[in-house]
């Protein structure tokens, strides 16, 4: 019967792990740096596009 949980004597077998996890998480940084990147140049490009409407949107709802 094999145990449900495996913790090695030799330490150095969770080295492989470590450097994936290593690899991932840096791969998830990099992935969420270039979304928020892309999501800050989507909201000036909209806001560039659309300036008109949206000071015109402002200022009809401050008379209100």
């Amino acid at each position: 019967m094999m145990p449900f949980l495996y913790f090695p004597e030799d330490k150095t077998e969770y080295i492989p792990a470590v450097i994936a996890l290593t690899i991932f998480i840096i791969l998830a940084v990099i992935a969420m740096y270039l979304m928020v990147k892309k999501s800050k140049k989507d909201e000036q490009s909209f806001n560039k596009k659309y300036h008109q409407q949206l000071e015109k949107n402002q200022h009809t709802t401050d008379n209100t």
